[in-house]
């Protein structure tokens, strides 16, 4: 079978997105999205869970049909979505040849012009040189070489003759992302290729894409990999005038950014109900005079009471009329986080762990001690042991070797990875049985008790929608909500940056570094581990 080949357009890639919207069940997904992307561009895109993301990758790449607006591209276009299908019946060298049609019809067709001009078939000079011309400007010898490079820094199968079906997920992403990589494509549509990552892997694409001449669109919850990367932000997150903000400068122009607009927004949301306020004032008072006026104190004569009335009423009706025309057309701003206090006895031992073991992961005896304002950053490969240390700490697990003791009246919460499963309950009612329970057993004065609205981790709609239909993103909300209600005195968070947004990673960050508790996270997260640099490491090893 021949197919068209596709020359690269190079330094005259482009990708144009104008006036994109998309509803999905009668729901805007996408609205009033504009994208601009030329060869050496780097877009980030960003943005809560469902905001929008992938369906806008699928809509640039030509895969969705947007319901208004028009995508104009020029150049080949390289796709990875988020995720890969399982029933693959092909082997490995398939999905290679399949990233790489174009260079094999290319290098194919090199071959019939050469043949050719050996046996001097008419035409058959322009028939190599526009063959050259193609199998030159795609890089069609060395493509191979490229993917192969690619498969080996990022820890994939290069096996060719393996089949697919008995690979894992995170084998045919990083084979699938290796044929991108070394494909040569003018434009790169990336959604989340940090998954299934290690930190060689994190470190060869991170280069590979500072590296790419032409056009990238990354969509990425990965903020290291934004930092290194990206070029320009566009965020999804709903604005003061419901639509996307691009931001240049980077990630770094895009964080300063979004804190203005999110300071002017605040501003211009509070203006308006103070001058609510106002006028709602402003007309009862107006009411209560009218009221007094036209009924004046005894013994006034209704001369007096006549002459006031009139303009008492006008006085009434303009201030009526100036709170109906007062237009609110500022949304309610988005939650801030807000760290209840925590804090812990200080010159004693919160917590102290003693040579402890639990195998199968925890193998070599660790010990550590914890006094208030202390901090520690666990670090390791996947298996060293992480997560079972930091149950132990908790006590949610009982060490096969070793010792865990905490000090009198010490609370020690911990996050987990992931959320236990989602109850029929509502969001608030868990909380409140949460700590209802905490205050019952004594663990936690009543005084100490904080809501959950005043945590800003959860609008109120979501607090009353039962569990089991929240995000992903809102139920580990959720489970910081728990914790920092229980004002732990040690708190123990393990990968707390999965499923939170980038913005509340950033505040939670910054909260924790000025808590007066002991903390210790368990993380894999590049630029969390950037800004707790100077925090103490152990590192686990397996």
């Amino acid at each position: 079978m021949s197919i068209d080949i596709v020359l690269p357009a190079r330094a005259r890639a482009q990708l144009n997105a104008t006036g994109l919207h998309l509803a999905r069940a009668g729901r805007p997904v996408l609205s009033g999205v504009d994208v601009t992307v030329s060869a050496g561009d780097r877009l980030g895109v960003v943005g809560e869970n469902g905001r929008g993301k992938t369906t806008l990758l699928q809509v640039l790449a030509g895969t969705l049909a947007p319901d208004a607006g028009t995508v104009h591209r020029v150049g080949t276009i390289g796709v990875a979505d988020q995720e890969m299908p399982v029933g693959d019946d092909r082997a490995v060298g398939d999905l290679i040849d399949a990233e790489l049609a174009q260079v094999r019809a290319a290098l194919r067709a090199f071959e019939a012009a050469t043949l050719a001009l050996a046996e001097e078939r008419p035409g058959a000079e322009q028939a190599y040189a526009t063959a050259l011309e193609a199998a030159e400007s795609l890089g069609a010898w060395d493509a191979d070489r490229r993917v192969d490079v690619a498969l080996a820094a990022l820890n994939a199968v290069s096996d060719r003759a393996r089949p697919l079906a008995g690979l894992s997920v995170g084998q045919r992403y990083r084979i699938r992302l290796a044929c991108l990589l070394g494909a040569g494509h003018d434009l790169l549509l990336l959604d989340e290729p940090t998954n299934h990552l290690d930190a060689a892997g994190l470190d060869h694409l991170t280069a590979a894409l500072r590296a790419h001449p032409g056009g990238l669109v990354l969509v990425s919850h990965d903020r290291a990999l934004l930092s290194d990367v990206v070029t320009t932000v566009l965020d999804l997150d709903p604005t003061s005038d419901g639509r996307p903000r691009t931001y240049g400068g980077g990630y770094a122009g895009y964080r300063e950014g979004r804190r203005a607009e999110r300071e002017r927004w605040e501003t211009a949301y509070r203006d308006q109900q103070l001058e609510r306020r106002r006028l709602a004032q402003d007309l009862s008072e107006a009411q209560n005079r009218l009221v007094t006026g036209w009924r004046p104190d005894k013994g006034t004569g209704k001369h007096t009471r006549a002459t006031r009335a009139p303009a008492l009423v006008r006085a009434v009706h303009r201030r009526q009329e100036a709170l109906e025309a007062q237009v609110l057309d500022v949304p309610v701003p988005p939650l801030r986080f807000s760290m209840p206090h925590l804090d812990a006895p200080p010159g004693v031992a919160l917590l102290q762990a003693t040579d402890v073991t639990l195998d199968p992961r925890l193998t070599t005896p660790r010990s550590l001690l914890l006094r208030s304002h202390d901090r520690l950053v666990v670090t390791g490969p996947n298996g060293s042991g992480k997560s079972t240390l930091m149950h132990l700490l908790a006590g949610e697990l009982v060490p096969g070797s070793g010792t865990v003791q905490r000090g009198r009246g010490v609370r020690a919460g911990l996050l987990g990875q992931e959320s236990p499963p989602p109850s029929r309950l509502r969001a608030f009612e868990v909380y409140e049985a949460a700590v209802g329970s905490l205050v019952t057993s004594g663990r936690l004065p009543e005084a100490d008790m904080v809501g959950l609205g005043r945590l800003g981790l959860l609008p109120a709609e979501a607090a009353h929608r039962p569990v089991a239909e929240l995000s992903v993103g809102q139920q580990r909300r959720l489970d910081l909500a728990i914790l920092l209600a229980g004002r732990p005195h040690v708190a123990l968070l393990d990968e707390p940056t999965n499923h939170l947004s980038m913005a509340l990673v950033e505040e939670l960050t910054q909260a924790l570094a000025g808590t007066g508790a002991a903390v210790v996270l368990a993380t894999h997260d590049r630029q969390l581990l950037r800004d707790t640099a100077a925090w103490p490491r152990l590192h686990l090893d397996g």
